[in-house]
């Protein structure tokens, strides 16, 4: 049996607490919550999260590794500039990954996991119908694992990972037309992935996701994320 030592299950554990502040955060930004010229208090999204502030800092100074948040010196951290053209990238890439792994599980899904999305799409749909935001999260999220490990390609699922993580998860529920979406859109790609039609599940899948970044485009707009005179729109 392998020792850790306690140290390092410490530092890991900081880790991850640090990385799930980052999500958070992300959530905020990218739903229109927090936005450009609106300072992060560490203070407040410590309280939010029930954490200390020193997982708050880090996870600050990481975002900004990520050119997603800014800081300021002697005022703090502040969310970068998000334009209309940043969201469009993100959710094409998102797109791109997504279909590759749509498409690849097509040709090799399972019974049994034609089943789990077929059990999860009814999770999804009455979830719903009851207006329940975490169980549509819950499900949504469900539903696109098992599609993306049914394709086989851990490499490809990395990388959409990195992508998705840029997406609203904590939020989309509250985003207009989202959760119809969600189930709409997911009849057309359990069709095509019963069907074994690769290059209809890829095209399925990446007319889902460009939906949900339209919407969340739109969400944004109606929120007033960005002025007419703003240059960075």
């Amino acid at each position: 049996m392998t020792v850790v030592p306690s140290g390092d299950r410490a530092l890991g554990r900081r880790r991850q607490l640090s990385d799930e502040v980052a999500a958070y955060v992300r959530d905020l930004i990218m739903s229109g919550r927090v936005r450009h010229g609106e300072f992060l208090r560490l203070e407040r999204i410590a309280d939010d999260l029930g954490v200390s502030v020193t997982p708050v800092r880090e996870a600050l100074l990481s975002l900004r590794g990520e050119g997603f948040v800014r800081l300021e010196p002697r005022r703090g951290f502040m969310p970068a500039p998000l334009t209309r053209q940043d969201v469009h990238d993100l959710f094409e890439a998102q797109a791109y990954f997504a279909g590759e792994l749509a498409a690849r599980a097509a040709a090799q899904i399972t019974e049994d996991e034609l089943a789990a999305l077929d059990r999860t799409q009814e999770d999804l749909e009455r979830a719903s119908r009851l207006r329940d935001s975490e169980a549509i999260e819950r499900a949504n999220h469900h539903f696109h694992r098992v599609i993306n490990l049914s394709a086989r390609s851990p490499k490809t699922a990395w990388l959409l990972q990195l992508v998705v993580r840029y997406a609203p998860r904590r939020f989309y529920a509250s985003i207009q037309g989202w959760s119809q979406a969600s189930v709409d859109d997911h009849h057309l790609v359990l069709a095509a992935l019963r069907a074994g039609d690769g290059e209809a599940a890829r095209q399925a899948m990446r007319t889902h996701i460009r939906h949900a970044g339209t919407l969340l485009v739109v969400h944004l707009e109606g929120q007033g994320f960005w002025r007419e005179d703003d240059p960075a729109r």
